[in-house]
């Protein structure tokens, strides 16, 4: 049988690894945790990534990498106005920060804390991954205002820090709180905060 290619090995340590360090987070998972999971011989671990830390930027990247995909999917294609879309993106979120299991839940919760204060490296990925997503639901809320669907934000870009922010904190709360008013909270301040009327 043919040895996969390093690029199949790469991305399988990387895929196996995203719910063990959802579930545990980045310093208590050792790497034999990760490669016996993977079936992976740890001596080969250094040929795809040099450290643990690249290790982490690699998964941070990753993990934003997918996270734009479903953006695109949810802000920019799906049907319905910009104003639905932007909605619909944060009640899935909310949906699925509540939900047991690591499937949907947010990395940069988890590791922001924890990684910030000890890799440069990975606190430049989620800088960047962050910055991304907030400039996505930007680049909506400047749709919603120009076709109508939303009245009264000056500034989209300063909007979508603030409700990316507050949608951040709602999850450490809910996850610390372990239940979800956090997050319906996070939701009537985000009507709030987008002129919307209260949902039904």
């Amino acid at each position: 049988m043919n040895a996969a290619p390093a690029v199949e090995v790469r991305q399988h340590i990387l895929d196996t690894a995203m719910p063990i360090i959802l579930g545990k987070g980045f310093s208590a998972v050792g790497l034999n945790e990760i490669l016996a999971t993977a079936g992976v011989p740890k001596g080969s671990f250094y040929h795809y990534f040099g450290s643990k830390e690249a290790f982490g930027e690699a998964l941070l990247t990753l993990y934003f990498t997918e996270y734009a995909e479903r953006l695109e999917e949810q802000l920019v294609q799906r049907g319905g106005s910009p104003v639905e879309r932007l909605m619909g993106y944060f009640e899935e979120w909310r949906t699925m920060q509540c939900a047991d299991g690591p499937d949907g839940k947010c990395l940069a919760v988890k590791l922001g804390a924890e990684v910030s204060d000890l890799s440069e490296p990975m606190r430049a990925v989620l800088r960047r991954g962050t910055e991304e997503i907030i400039r996505r639901i930007a680049v909506c809320i400047d749709e919603a205002c120009n076709d109508g669907s939303l009245t009264g934000v000056s500034d989209a870009s300063s909007t979508a820090a603030t409700l990316y922010e507050l949608w951040l904190g709602a999850t450490l709360m809910e996850k610390i709180r372990r239940d979800r008013s956090p997050l319906d909270a996070a939701m009537t301040t985000t009507r709030q905060l987008l002129n919307l009327p209260r949902a039904a």
